[in-house]
């Protein structure tokens, strides 16, 4: 079954699923992404085989965080993503990690030790994290219930997560 879910998700992050697939991505990419701008629209499935769709969570806080099993900090920023999942989750907000590795084997043994809340979708061609000019692993990006990107930030230090819980915290407030 596994193997069947990582070539489902290949062949749409590559376009290759054929007529009347999901498609994974908007065709044309931004230059830059930046915030303010509108979030690029774009359909994943998860691990689970289910399919998400970033237009389909509208009204809803997304954090967008693009990670991988062989990046440290994204190691160590996952049980705390999935923490901020669980407090922000009844208000409204939606936490999305968006797994860049072409294999998944790594990345379900990593989440068998450290078992997360939140959807894990699978963006291996990376067609997703481009949509995003994805530089540098784990990045985030926070998406507000408009669809507008609202916060970006590559990388992560111990501490970045206060700094996305005060984001989230700053959404919340302006209920619009």
């Amino acid at each position: 079954y596994r193997w069947i879910v990582w070539l489902v998700a290949l062949l749409l992050a590559t376009g290759c699923a054929g007529p009347g697939a999901v498609d994974s991505a908007q065709s044309e990419a931004p230059e830059v992404v930046t915030t303010g701008a509108l979030a690029r629209d774009f359909s994943m499935l998860t691990l689970d085989g289910d399919v998400v769709t970033l237009s389909g969570l509208r009204g809803r806080w997304v954090l967008l965080n693009f990670w991988a099993t062989w990046c440290g900090p994204c190691r160590q920023e996952m049980p705390l993503l999935a923490q901020l999942q669980a407090k922000y989750e009844p208000l409204g907000f939606t936490m999305l990690g968006v797994n860049v590795e072409a294999d998944t084997t790594q990345m379900e043994a990593f989440l068998g030790d450290v078992p997360v809340t939140f959807p894990v979708l699978l963006d291996p061609a990376n067609r997703v994290s481009k949509l995003y000019d994805v530089a540098a692993m784990p990045s985030t990006v926070i998406v507000d219930r408009k669809g507008n990107i609202r916060f970006i930030h590559q990388g992560y230090q111990a501490g970045d997560e206060s700094v996305y819980q005060d984001v989230i915290r700053q959404l919340i407030r302006e209920r619009t």
